[in-house]
């Protein structure tokens, strides 16, 4: 494989605003605020920024201050309808995820929550180390349970008690592959946390999962080195034989088209989407040869 190849497989795509979903929506408005976790880089960036085209006030918060400055830079770069506010926070610290909570709420209502921030680490169950399980299942876990027991009560204090809280699950929180039992475990609690809060959500506060495929981001293309190392293959074997072996659809998601199912989710016309998945991975899951 050519290295103009390779780098294309782990080069990030850029965001364009003709490429997000605009949805007319009487909560899609500057008083309306929308939460989005791991807005710093990847699909947290990208829904970000799409929430902000449709109009809505978005706190994005991340651990990664550079990262946020940039996701704010672009979107007043871009003269997006709504804003970015930014927040950097630590998601296994309760204190500073109150504190995003805290500051959200100055901004306006908050009506919406995306819990987009992860991480990964491969390495098989009987090397995997505990700290990064912890540290993995706090942020991908934990933390969105914790934001969202302080989101719901602003919620229901909204003049109609209407909102939504996304998140971010994957194709492995409906099946697993080997050396990632952290990631697996998390998005798989993740879709159990969907379904409980919309058991309690009255049918006015509702929540949804997203299970993709692999996007291409950061986090996954970061990861493809280390996958190829793991199993003595190339990169380009990785991408096509690994990630997209079993996808009838022979190309990545890119942030912005995960971003656009965030904007439907929350939107008026996925009223009856409530506990439920949206699984969009190419034919992954329900196709096999």
């Amino acid at each position: 494989m050519s290295d103009e190849a390779e780098n294309d497989h782990l080069a990030a795509p850029t965001f364009d605003p003709d490429d997000v979903l605009h949805v007319d929506d009487n909560h899609f408005s500057a008083d309306s605020v929308a939460i989005v976790t791991g807005g710093g880089s990847g699909i947290g960036r990208a829904t970000a920024l799409a929430l902000a085209a449709n109009g809505l006030t978005v706190v994005a918060t991340d651990v990664d201050d550079d990262g946020l400055a940039e996701t704010a830079e672009q979107a007043s770069d871009h003269d997006l309808t709504g804003t970015v506010e930014t927040v950097t926070a630590d998601l296994t610290d309760d204190a500073e995820v109150e504190d995003i909570v805290e500051s959200a709420a100055t901004f306006g209502e908050v009506r919406y929550l995306a819990n987009i921030a992860g991480l990964q680490h491969i390495d098989p169950i009987d090397e995997f180390p505990m700290e990064q399980y912890d540290l993995m299942h706090d942020v991908m876990l934990r933390a969105p349970l914790k934001l969202s027991q302080l989101v719901m009560p602003h919620i229901r204090d909204t003049d109609d008690g209407v909102g939504a809280i996304g998140n971010m699950a994957s194709v492995h929180g409906h099946y697993v592959t080997s050396d990632k039992v952290a990631y697996n475990v998390s998005k798989f609690g993740l879709r159990g946390l969907t379904q409980s809060i919309a058991a309690e959500g009255d049918g006015t506060i509702r929540a949804f999962s997203v299970s993709t495929g692999y996007v291409k981001t950061p986090l996954v293309t970061n990861q493809i080195p280390d996958t190829a190392d793991q199993r003595g293959i190339s990169v380009d074997e990785v991408v096509e034989d690994v990630m997209l072996g079993q996808s009838r659809t022979k190309e990545m998601m890119t942030p912005v088209d995960v971003a656009n199912l965030f904007v439907f989710g929350f939107s008026k016309h996925a009223k009856h989407l409530n506990g439920g998945d949206l699984t969009f991975d190419g034919g992954m899951t329900f196709t096999y040869e």
